[in-house]
């Protein structure tokens, strides 16, 4: 309920006190990252430490690391990532923006040579960042290079005036109302601003003016993007997981309908269609949770890898982090919106706090690659390893399953009753088998075109679905090496098996016509898995809550009122609506200016 301009001072009152207890509590950089992530708000520092830092750690050379780093860990200077523009953003290679060498000054000249080339949309840029770590093109001797990273200094260290030839501000209010507006997303323009030489990242421009890789490969820009993609997935994993919690534990006090002779009303959560909307949501939530693990892991080995110069797994890592990046995100903004849905009425209350927690993440399916365009990009991956199939070069990671996609192409599920559904390995061929000849046609039909990229332009609906399907095959797959391994407890790994069964089955009815048309399953197969899946509801049902209850959630983080943990929603609903600046006063303001003369009929009409 607070004013733009008050919602962002609080912020930066959050930012500053956290940054504080960081100092004096001497935590680790693990520690104040999840210290960051407790205050549970859009915040610069977001950007600094998330992309900043891992940008200059990731791609510049030794010295400007040595110079850099430092300060950017002690925070005497606060950076942001200036790439996207008012006219580009997914295509980077389009950006405006330059860098023109002069090599009489040795600096580089930073220009917006147009209104489009102005930078849009960077968080932290707008009112706090001091520095900036900008996309333009880079240009010596009139040749163009392309766009290359640059370490510009925005505002002064002294008094935070912008520097001369910068402009600089916030780009005004987003969607919701407390949300992303916490954030300062700001636009930039620069009138021939000059910096020193060496504050260009990852390549060397000679003083005479010849450009040069530098020593640091280009390749390791892919660090800095699996880094923060496998971020991105974990946070959806976060946001859905709290977002189930609420809607779960609210179905579970909400009562409707169903009394008998003056009895309790049914529990909405016992609803089969409550159940079916609710569940494989609650499923995903831990599909995503453990996918994201693995991500972490897959981090680490990319950037080994990168350290060594093997550079072997990249095009199957940016297409695996691009992929999932895409599909959970968008899952979990339309399943955040689906949870306010199943919440009734009620779910429309900022209360709730299913309004803010939409608002907040929805950005996600668009900042760090639109999740269309990261789609298309998986599926070229999948056309060319496709294409390589009868080369002998044998496919490995998450494309593994493609080495054997003669066998995927001729299998036949081998389902007879509903049970059979409740195999992991039949699950698995089955979603193998779905991805591997979506792609296959997607191949096939690309050969009936002359030109290459003709065919990507007019097939792009299909290369999307198959994308899809080999992103939804991952999150399978890593659910049941999750499985596997050894979980403590019985019934707890139990109740993964039906979760997981939930998620891959609840993707087999909402997909049913890609896998029944791709020829893996017959239409009777798919019928049985709806009949497993109504089944396995009702195994949910009875740990509903425990299993919301498991993400550990204060109801003081869930910021939700229906979400309780103690499930005392309505008195604290209508304590809620009191607090509310309206009711602040028992007759409104503009009661007499307004109201009065309506009902007084003492309004004055003109004569005409």
């Amino acid at each position: 309920m607070l004013s733009r301009k008050d919602l962002f001072k609080d912020t930066l009152r959050k930012a500053a006190h956290a940054w504080k207890r960081i100092i004096e509590l001497r935590l680790s950089e693990e520690e104040a990252s999840k210290l960051r992530f407790f205050v549970d708000q859009p915040v610069f520092t977001d950007l600094h430490w998330g992309m900043f830092i891992p940008a200059i750690k990731g791609q510049g050379n030794d010295e400007q690391q040595q110079k850099w780093l430092p300060m950017a860990y002690k925070m005497q200077i606060i950076g942001c990532y200036a790439q996207t523009e008012l006219g580009h953003g997914s295509n980077v290679q389009g950006l405006e923006t330059t860098a023109t060498f002069d090599p009489e000054t040795d600096e580089f000249v930073i220009h917006s040579p147009t209104l489009t080339s102005s930078k849009w949309w960077p968080g932290g840029l707008g009112k706090v960042s001091t520095h900036a770590l900008v996309y333009a093109r880079l240009i010596t001797d009139g040749q163009d290079h392309g766009v290359h990273g640059f370490i510009v200094q925005l505002r002064s260290l002294d008094d935070h005036l912008p520097l001369p030839g910068i402009t600089v501000g916030d780009i005004g209010m987003k969607f919701g109302s407390g949300a992303y507006n916490s954030m300062d997303n700001g636009v930039l323009r620069f009138d021939h601003v000059r910096i020193p030489r060496d504050q260009m990242l990852m390549g060397f421009v000679t003083r005479e003016g010849k450009f040069m890789q530098s020593d640091v490969p280009r390749q390791l820009v892919y660090g800095t993007m699996v880094y923060v993609r496998q971020k991105i997935v974990a946070d959806a994993s976060c946001a859905l997981s709290r977002a189930v919690c609420i809607a779960t534990r609210y179905s579970v006090v909400r009562r409707q309908f169903g009394s008998h002779n003056g009895g309790p009303e049914t529990q909405v959560i016992d609803y089969k269609t409550q159940q079916s909307r609710l569940f494989p949501l609650l499923a995903s939530a831990y599909a995503f949770r453990f996918v994201g693990e693995w991500l972490k892991w897959l981090y680490t080995d990319v950037t080994q890898r990168l350290q060594a110069s093997d550079f072997s797994t990249l095009p199957e890592v940016h297409a695996c982090t691009a992929g999932l990046k895409s599909v959970t995100t968008s899952a979990t903004a339309d399943a955040i919106e689906e949870c306010r849905k199943l919440c009734g009425g009620h779910g429309y209350l900022s209360s709730s706090g299913l309004p803010e927690l939409f608002a907040v993440y929805v950005p996600a399916c668009t900042y760090e690659g639109d999740n269309v365009v990261l789609l298309l990009q998986v599926a070229r991956f999948l056309m060319k390893t496709v294409s390589q199939l009868g080369s002998g070069k044998k496919p490995v990671g998450t494309i593994a399953y493609m080495g054997r996609s003669e066998h995927l192409l001729q299998c036949r599920c081998e389902v007879e009753r509903a049970e059979d559904w409740l195999k992991p390995n039949v699950i698995l061929e089955a979603f193998e088998a779905r991805a591997a000849r979506m792609s296959v046609t997607c191949a096939k039909n690309l050969n009936n075109f002359p030109n290459q990229e003709e065919g990507f332009a007019q097939l792009a609906t299909d290369l999307a679905e198959a994308a899809v399907a080999h992103v939804q095959l991952i999150i399978v797959s890593k659910f049941i090496e999750k499985l596997q391994q050894d979980i403590p407890g019985k019934g707890v790994k139990r109740q993964l098996e039906i979760l997981f069964n939930v998620y891959a089955l609840s993707l087999l009815h909402k997909h049913l016509g890609d896998f029944v048309a791709s020829g893996c399953i017959t239409p009777k197969q798919g019928a049985l898995a709806n009949e497993q899946l109504r089944l396995l509801y009702s195994q949910v049902r009875p740990n509903a809550i425990a299993l919301v209850d498991a993400f550990n959630y204060t109801d003081h983080y869930l910021g939700s009122v229906l979400g309780r943990y103690d499930g005392n929603v309505y008195p604290k609903l209508y304590e809620e609506a009191w607090k509310d600046p309206l009711n602040e006063t028992v007759v409104t303001d503009g009661y007499h200016e307004y109201i009065r003369p309506i009902l007084k009929q003492h309004i004055r009409v003109a004569r005409l």
